[in-house]
């Protein structure tokens, strides 16, 4: 054995293995976020496609409407 990978091997068996609980919560904090930001994309790229404004023109402040 690697006399580099012993340490890490003995923590590895130290902490042992995840609860299933455990298991998916370190899924979900991994990967998550990645996710959300493929969700994000998709959504954004679909609106850009479909040529849709982004929120609805403001109107003018008081003194810049025509009098």
């Amino acid at each position: 054995m690697d006399p580099l990978l012993a340490p890490l091997l003995v923590v590895v068996q130290h902490l042992g293995a995840l609860h299933p609980f455990e298991t998916g919560l370190t899924l979900v904090l991994a990967f998550g976020p990645f996710v959300l930001l493929g969700v994000v994309v998709w959504i954004r790229r679909r609106q850009d496609a479909a040529g849709l404004p982004d929120a609805e023109p403001a109107e003018p402040a008081p003194d810049q409407r025509a009098r």
